[in-house]
């Protein structure tokens, strides 16, 4: 059997090694589109803070692991894909055969539409390439704007705040992370960061970005304007996956339709991590879940399906983030903004950046909001993702959320 994997992120290479646990004799390939062993680039803010070095970002620190395994790793990107004569066009010529394919390509930063964005001075935070030019301009005293306060820029938040850079954050939102805190949440968020030396600017969108010399003036909505040495764009990712147009695999919102066993709607023709549009385990619609655990679950299962299909079934991705902002963790889980009908209980200690919200069908737990809070991370996924009954527990929560061990080990242990 030969098996092609698209993609050198955490889901390809699960993928891959998975495959060779259960196949000692297939011919196992990752395509990956950067000179680089393969890499986390959740790593990438460690590496920009001086944490760890470059080798310290690889998925894999024997040098010889994927040689040793059998796997071949190519550089090399693919032009097309024709799932009827079973093979792949590659962007360097020539074409490989495959009998499975997995489509592991992730998703690439997206460009907003701003005047100036391709100015020199201006950088994505995605790659190591891009690390390398952030690394050179984040000097202390350096003047730096970053464009995004979501996800991805917060996790670079700190890097750019230890460096001793004069930083700037504009996010179009009316809060930090919008997508994963609720406007309380956020707001804290950004209280925090401005404590922190942070110049937070919400509401707010880049019109225009200009040359000025050895720097360059970032326009912003209201007549504002900042001057950077360096500005970073954190405005978004979307599904690498344009290459697969014309194949017949079925696409929504520029991502791969798959079922609950990874697999494409073309046969033998399989998908995983930020490319992948699957199954929400608290919805059951299909979204896109860009987040590294949710790429390292679908590989395992992809590669099982494609060794056995049908072996492993997919019950869909709990939805939940955990991320460090300057020493601050705020977390989502599921339905994180509440359902209809339901009811929520929230706690708030403004003074000590403490927060917790949580939302309820019915008696069960269906999402929830925290900051400044690690010690329930695994109860409030454990009750999310079991669906428990919490019974009178419910009254409890909502009198008192701080009570969710209490009533995880009330409701699991019966």
């Amino acid at each position: 059997m030969k098996h092609i994997i698209l993609g050198a992120g955490p889901a390809g290479v699960v993928a891959a090694e998975t495959l060779r646990k259960l196949d000692a004799t297939a011919e196992i390939t990752i395509i990956g589109d950067e000179p680089e062993p393969p890499y986390s680039r959740m790593a990438i803010p460690y590496l920009l803070i001086n944490n760890i070095d470059e080798p310290g970002t690889h998925l894999r620190k024997q040098a010889r692991h994927f040689k040793d395994s059998a796997i071949e790793v190519v550089v090399d990107t693919v032009k097309s894909v024709d799932p009827s004569s079973k093979k792949l066009v590659l962007t360097s010529g020539g074409s490989r055969a495959y009998d499975n394919l997995l489509v592991a390509t992730g998703s690439r930063p997206v460009t907003p539409p701003i005047a100036g964005i391709e100015h020199e001075k201006v950088t994505s935070c995605w790659t190591l390439e891009d690390a390398r030019k952030i690394a050179n301009g984040i000097k202390p005293g350096a003047s730096v704007v970053l464009i995004g306060a979501g996800f991805i820029g917060c996790i670079i938040l700190e890097a750019l705040v230890s460096s001793g850079a004069n930083l700037t954050v504009i996010e179009m939102g009316n809060r930090m992370v919008p997508r994963m805190l609720d406007e309380t949440c956020g707001a804290l968020l950004e209280k925090w960061c401005q404590q922190k030396g942070v110049n937070v600017m919400t509401s707010s969108q880049v019109e225009a970005i200009e040359s000025a010399g050895d720097s360059v003036n970032v326009k912003v909505s209201g007549g504002r304007e900042v001057e950077a040495e360096l500005v970073i764009s954190a405005a978004g990712v979307s599904a690498n996956a344009a290459f697969l147009e014309g194949s017949g695999v079925l696409l929504s919102n520029g991502a791969v339709v798959i079922d609950e066993y990874m697999r494409s709607s073309v046969a033998d023709v399989y998908a995983a991590g930020d490319v992948a549009c699957g199954k929400d385990f608290s919805t059951g619609e299909y979204t896109v879940q860009a987040i590294q655990p949710t790429a390292v679950e679908h590989g395992r299962v992809a590669a099982n399906n494609m060794f056995n299909h049908g072996s492993v079934r997919h019950q869909g991705s709990v939805l939940m983030n955990v991320l460090d902002t300057i020493g601050l963790i705020s977390t989502s889980y599921g339905q994180w903004e509440g359902v209809k009908g339901g009811q929520s209980a929230t706690l708030v200690d403004q003074d000590n950046f403490r927060y917790i919200r949580l939302q309820f069908d019915d008696d069960r737990l269906v999402g929830a909001n925290t900051l400044g809070m690690t010690q329930h991370i695994g109860v409030l996924r454990g009750l999310v993702q079991g669906r428990f009954k919490l019974g009178q527990w419910k009254d409890k929560l909502m009198d008192n959320p701080l009570l969710v061990m209490e009533a995880y080990l009330a409701t699991t242990q019966g």
